[in-house]
């Protein structure tokens, strides 16, 4: 028995030396403002800006293809502090910030299709097939992609209420 485990044991050691060689000696270089904005961004790889994740989004505003609005999920916040990070100006006129949302589902309606839980890109919605589905709100971003697939309109976007640990005093205008 130790005649086969050495073998593996050996070969194991000497391809994960040569896998850790190989990431320092091929890595790839990005840019610190890239890393600067992703680290601004909310992390939840939802799709809504149009880019597949976080990452590549930040890549394509560091490039200039994509406007510092393009974050739907970070809002007013995240817009303006890229555009301090890069330095441009900011339209805010094109950006509707409505606050921060939540999907819902209506049990009434809801048949357990299952659509809406395989396209949440954060896994927000829990359920199974014939049964009703339920919505974790600390982990949807409201991205509305749920709403879009339902087919009997169960699911909707509504106003986060505020709680005790949520509620802000608004600063009075002086």
């Amino acid at each position: 028995m130790l005649m086969s485990v050495m073998p593996l044991t050996f070969l194991g050691l000497i391809l994960g030396l040569l896998l850790g060689i190989a990431s320092r000696l091929l890595k790839v270089e990005r840019s610190n403002v890239v890393e600067e904005i992703e680290q601004l961004l909310p992390g939840t790889q939802c799709g809504q800006c149009g880019n597949p994740s976080c990452g590549a989004a930040a890549q394509a505003v560091a490039d200039g293809n994509l406007p510092a609005t393009f974050c739907p999920p970070g809002g007013r916040a995240v817009a303006e502090a890229i555009a301090a990070k890069l330095g441009i100006s900011l339209d805010l006129n094109a950006l509707c910030d409505e606050g921060p949302k939540v999907a819902r589902i209506n049990e009434a309606l809801c048949i357990g299709c299952t659509r809406c839980f395989k396209i949440c890109p954060t896994d927000a919605i829990l359920g199974s097939a014939k049964h009703m589905h339920v919505v974790f709100a600390d982990a949807c971003t409201a991205c509305g992609k749920c709403e879009a697939v339902c087919p009997t309109e169960c699911i909707y976007l509504e106003p986060v209420q505020p709680t005790l640990q949520t509620w802000v005093w608004s600063q009075p205008a002086l």
